[in-house]
């Protein structure tokens, strides 16, 4: 199932974070001359921003939008957030 590749990008990126490697995600969750949260939230203002811009003009919000999406589950990562708390809180709200 498509629902799968959450999962499997967050425990690529969980990996990353714990057995890091020569990889930007790797890279970014390391703490060099900025500190490696900083890049991580820069990083999602950025892709916020093109969401944004991509959107007002109706090209590439697929793609702008899995960016954002994949740099706010790098920062779970890095924030060590269990990807089950995600989905519980969507499952909590649907409830709702």
């Amino acid at each position: 199932m498509k629902e799968k590749i959450i999962r499997e990008v967050y425990q690529v990126l969980e990996d990353r974070r714990d057995n890091p490697i020569d990889s930007y995600t790797s890279n970014l969750m390391k703490d060099d001359e900025k500190l490696a949260e900083d890049k991580i939230l820069e990083k999602i203002g950025e892709e916020a921003a093109e969401v944004i811009i991509a959107a007002k003009n109706d090209e590439k919000l697929v793609y702008e939008a899995s960016d954002l999406i994949f740099h706010t589950l790098l920062l779970l990562v890095y924030k060590k957030i269990d990807i089950n708390e995600i989905f519980n809180e969507f499952e909590r709200r649907r409830k709702g």
